[in-house]
């Protein structure tokens, strides 16, 4: 029997992908988790078919829970399903091990696709991720400052340009002030920066973010 697992922190979605999950797969047993931390429990817990996972949750990251797991269960088929972008996340969520990346907005049908696909093993790469790909791979278009940060750094740095404080960031991120502080500094060392203004005109410019 098919299990799936999905980890979203908004019960709307959840509850909409098990609707449509359960028209491609009705003998399926799909059970729900709201954060990453109750991603991984659950994802060592038992044995599951495929996962399906939101990035942004409270708590761990889903792009942290996606390397934990996978370094457990390396053919465990992850789909990552998220507002953000593919051009801000796709890449770094196939370099954490997914499967496949989507968007929220898109069509069932390509829901049921890419987890018929990744099911089978293979990866899911839409045409806009594979262009991405293909342009890195044959140096058409140099790095950009943000893409050399790590995953911890790249969400410290939104959360800043948002104009969240160093408290909140690691009350988000369960992390301490001073971790936070740490991250700062060594991102905009990264990418030659040097005030918060600064950060926020480049996220800005770069459309890097919803929250602003």
């Amino acid at each position: 029997m098919l299990r799936i697992l999905i980890a979203d922190d908004h019960s709307v979605v959840r509850q909409g992908l098990e609707r449509i999950l359960r028209k491609e797969y009705p003998s399926a047993t799909i059970e729900e988790v709201t954060d990453a931390e109750d991603m991984i429990k659950k994802a060592l817990e038992s044995e599951w078919d495929l996962i399906i996972s939101d990035l942004t949750m409270p708590g761990k990251t889903g792009l942290e829970a996606i390397t934990q797991i996978k370094d457990i269960y390396p053919k465990l088929p992850i789909l990552v399903l998220s507002i953000h972008p593919e051009d801000h996340y796709a890449i770094r969520a196939l370099k954490a091990g997914a499967s496949g990346y989507l968007n929220k907005n898109m069509a069932p049908e390509e829901l049921i696709a890419a987890t018929r696909r990744v099911l089978i093993g293979r990866k899911y790469i839409t045409p806009g991720i594979a262009e991405k790909l293909n342009d890195r791979m044959i140096g058409d278009f140099p790095q950009m400052p943000h893409e050399s940060l790590s995953d911890r750094e790249f969400e410290v740095l939104k959360m800043l340009a948002a104009g969240k404080t160093l408290t909140e960031i690691g009350k988000t991120l369960s992390i301490s002030s001073v971790t936070v502080s740490t991250y700062r500094r060594r991102l905009l060392e990264k990418m030659k920066l040097r005030t918060n203004a600064d950060l926020t005109k480049y996220v800005i410019a770069n459309k890097l973010t919803d929250e602003i």
